[in-house]
């Protein structure tokens, strides 16, 4: 049987080019379409689709407060009405069991959903007995299609550039326990951290808002670090906000770190230095697995992880003699203030 591999290799263009070329011709150069679809004619070429294409999208979201899920929904909305879906968006409000249940409320209703960090334990995702395809963001589960960034190397990056501006001491401060993204940036500052030589203290976990990143602040001064990677920029602006009542002068004193780059890290002073992950991007790609698998870039076995870049703003800068000591607090110590 003659495969989309043989006809994109026959028109000399990728797989993914040759899709967009049938699927989507508007995509693709007049030259690149004319090439695909000759090669599709001589080699008689029919494209077989196992189930229709959606017509009616549900998406869930854990938190439309949080500018990461708002950016990401924009992502999905736009791809959506692009491919002529309705969208149906429901918020499941950080409860799991509430997710579960808009799951299968909206599943008659639509013909294919979009989990976004679903907050549901691995064993209740593989359970769901629903109809419509699901595709997850920002999350990744045995056997089901998803797009997320790649964590680690976000961390990496962050924890690279401290070292490279003289920081041997640096805090981390988690979010949520449990989630999917907090076990990868955890673990991302442990090894990363290994890896450059210095030593990173783990505050613990916490809320991922601005007042979770208040919380922790306390503790980041405490600790004697002389900088904090925060599990997302919420929580990073929260840190600034509570270092600068203090009295602590950043980056003078303490560098903060976020993760995501949502607007608000522009609209702090400093500025915050933040890992850049495509919001947008991350929710086009989630519609398009489900409508155009074939048409996305760099998929294995339904998974497709995108790069982040570090964005260095005023936040962050070189450690300094007149930072203060290490206070000898351990991490069981800082954890019980």
């Amino acid at each position: 049987m003659v495969t989309l591999r043989d006809v994109a290799q026959a028109a000399g263009v990728s797989s993914a080019t040759a899709s967009r070329a049938l699927s989507h011709p508007g995509r693709v150069t007049p030259v690149r379409r004319a090439r695909v679809e000759r090669a599709a004619t001589e080699l008689s070429y029919r494209r077989v689709s196992t189930t229709p294409a959606p017509r009616r999208l549900g998406l869930v979201v854990p938190d439309l407060h949080n500018p990461y899920f708002s950016g990401v929904t924009k992502g999905i909305q736009h791809r959506a009405r692009l491919a002529g879906l309705s969208l149906l968006i429901a918020d499941s409000d950080e409860d799991p069991h509430l997710e579960v249940e808009l799951v299968q409320q909206m599943a008659p209703q639509v013909d294919a959903i979009v989990l976004c960090s679903p907050r549901m334990p691995d064993h209740a995702l593989t359970s769901l007995v629903i109809e419509p395809p699901i595709v997850l963001v920002n999350r990744e589960c045995a056997g089901m299609p998803s797009v997320v960034v790649d964590n680690a190397s976000g961390i990496r990056q962050a924890v690279r550039h401290l070292h490279a501006l003289g920081h041997r001491r640096i805090a981390y401060a988690g979010g949520k326990h449990g989630s999917w993204s907090e076990r990868e940036r955890s673990e991302g500052i442990t090894a990363s951290a290994q890896e450059a030589g210095i030593e990173a203290i783990h505050l613990g976990n916490f809320p991922t808002t601005f007042a979770g990143g208040v919380a922790v602040a306390d503790l980041v001064a405490a600790s004697g670090v002389s900088a904090v990677v925060a599990h997302n920029d919420l929580m990073a602006v929260g840190i600034l906000d509570r270092l600068r009542q203090r009295g602590t002068l950043v980056p003078e004193q303490v560098c903060v770190v976020g993760f995501d780059d949502v607007p608000a890290a522009t609209y702090v002073s400093p500025a915050l230095t933040t890992i850049q992950v495509p919001l947008d991007l991350l929710g086009r790609i989630a519609v398009d697995l489900l409508i155009s698998p074939d048409s996305v870039p760099d998929v294995d076995r339904g998974m497709c992880r995108m790069a982040v870049s570090l964005v260095v703003r005023g936040s962050t800068g070189p450690a300094t003699q007149t930072r203060r000591a290490t206070t000898g607090a351990d991490t069981a110590d800082l954890r019980a203030l």
